[in-house]
């Protein structure tokens, strides 16, 4: 009897170190730039886990969106795009001693990330609105800003949300999750928010300290070992705004273990007067396109040239009652991203009715009713591929 227990012991504790190894996902042999040309094209649940108004569970219907459910996320597989970018705030579920995040948060986190990846869709996740809404008075939990100022807050929030964020997504991920570290990373009440200048003195040291916090959240990856050793990586300048990087030499990718894992993300509201600005204009025209076209040529000689693959983490034309420019802009605007082999994630913030105001109108999918705003933007889109 005791012969056949300790057999029967021993076939149980292998089987369960079976079932423990084939929960570990091997990374594929692929490059940096085969990963971007296999996420294709993407798109960003807005609004949701990202939203940061209040704290728990509640937090994610918050901002006036349903709550996410297996059938919205199959619906995103199901309309064609590879991507799901899925903006997460941290700050608001912060419950304990060295940034503990709430147990239930992380797990519905992972309850997202997990369907999509049943999917078979790349996931992107991220550190997102959490930037201090102001240069001074952080305080413990309150996030980043990147100035020296808060460096002390700021440098253990990354560490230590990065660090949880990596014990809890690792083995079990292969290529398809990517982690972004720091969602438009940038000066907050400032001026120069939105527009950095190097003939701006807090511009410069901002952005170099941003450069050191890429670095403190990449060190808290790669500290986690395992399959994050090699995880593919996001990374963002001031804003995430192409000009960031482009028109300065301060900002520089940070230092890996690894190399060949580093992806430059920017955001690409292009041209401001028609994608975004209120009201703006309602046309497209040749030098809109001009102004699109020359940014991803500048992007493409700056970084994809040198081994440095691009991701376009948000773009998008809000809606200004102009459904057939806006089908022209998307045409254009995924069609000259794709000559470069960047994968584009629309952003989607769920608000699309434009009768009162253009400002923020980006929702295009209908996640109550798995169905489209603007179903031929999202035709446009994908017959670019």
């Amino acid at each position: 009897m005791k012969k056949i227990l300790t057999a029967a012991f021993i076939l149980i504790c292998a089987a369960s170190m079976l079932n423990a190894k084939s929960k570990n996902k091997q990374f594929s042999q692929i490059t940096a730039a085969e990963l971007v040309k296999e996420m294709k094209t993407g798109w960003n649940l807005g609004n949701t886990l990202d939203a940061n108004g209040c704290t728990g569970l509640a937090s994610q219907e918050s901002w006036g969106q349903p709550l996410t459910d297996k059938k919205m996320i199959d619906g995103i597989a199901e309309a064609g795009f590879k991507t799901i970018r899925i903006p997460v705030s941290w700050s608001n579920h912060i419950t304990g001693k060295n940034h503990k995040i709430d147990k239930a948060w992380m797990n519905r986190v992972k309850q997202i990330v997990d369907w999509a990846i049943e999917d078979e869709l790349y996931v992107i996740i991220n550190i997102h609105h959490d930037n201090y809404t102001s240069p001074s008075g952080i305080g413990y939990g309150d996030g980043f800003y990147p100035n020296m100022v808060s460096w002390n807050e700021s440098m253990l929030f990354i560490k230590d949300v990065w660090t949880q964020i990596s014990k809890t997504f690792n083995n079990e991920y292969d290529e398809h999750l990517i982690f972004e570290l720091l969602n438009e990373p940038r000066l907050r009440e400032h001026e120069h928010e939105w527009w950095m200048s190097d003939s701006c003195n807090d511009c410069k040291y901002g952005a170099q300290t941003l450069n050191r916090l890429n670095q403190v959240a990449l060190d808290a990856i790669r500290k986690s070992g395992g399959n994050n050793s090699l995880r593919f990586v996001m990374v963002s300048g001031l804003a995430a705004a192409p000009h960031s990087v482009l028109d300065s030499n301060i900002f520089k990718m940070p230092q890996d273990t690894e190399s060949g894992r580093l992806l430059l993300s920017v955001h690409m509201y292009t041209p401001y007067a028609f994608a975004m600005q209120t009201p703006g204009e309602t046309v497209l025209t040749e030098s809109h396109k001009k102004e699109v076209n020359a940014t991803f040529e500048q992007l493409n000689e700056k970084f994809i040239s040198n081994g440095i693959p691009v991701v376009i983490g948000e773009y998008g034309a809000t809606n200004k009652n102009n459904t057939q420019e806006r089908i022209k802009w998307f045409t254009n605007f995924i069609s000259e991203s794709k000559k470069y082999g960047m994968c584009c994630c629309l952003w989607d913030n769920g608000d699309w009715n434009a009768a009162n105001t253009y400002e923020e109108k980006f929702g295009f999918y209908n996640r109550k009713e798995q169905s489209w705003y603007f179903e031929e933007i999202i035709d446009a889109i994908m017959n670019c591929f």
